[in-house]
């Protein structure tokens, strides 16, 4: 699993993933700063990655739905700022095996985790 970390999530979100275990890179670092959410998409989904954004338009299943992507797991703390960003991946990553995650849109938020699965 390859996980894409979006451009409104600090760098250090990508390293800590790696400490997990997962293969994760920041779009900053492949050259896609500052791309459309539409082009950032296009190549996110062609490359299967799983994408771990702050961006709550990506968590719009009516135009990212469940099955037809590798995944997006959507931060959304309460407050702004990166140590709250980073205590909601901790609380994440202490419950949950982001594979689990793959092909649904899921949004995590201090009051828990919603898993939007494929519909059947």
């Amino acid at each position: 699993m390859h996980i894409k970390v979006d451009e409104d999530l600090p760098p250090i979100v990508a390293q800590r993933l790696e400490n997990e275990g997962y293969s994760a890179n920041t779009v900053v670092q492949q050259g896609m700063g500052g791309w459309k959410d539409h082009a950032l998409w296009q190549v996110v989904r062609a490359d299967k990655h799983f994408l771990l954004t702050a961006d709550k338009g990506f968590a719009d299943i009516r135009h990212y739905p469940p099955g037809t992507h590798a995944g997006i797991l959507l931060l959304r703390p309460k407050e702004d700022g990166i140590r709250p960003l980073l205590s909601l991946l901790e609380a994440v990553l202490a419950r949950i095996d982001l594979r689990q995650l793959q092909q649904t849109v899921s949004v995590a938020s201090p009051q828990g985790l919603r898993i939007r699965h494929i519909r059947k």
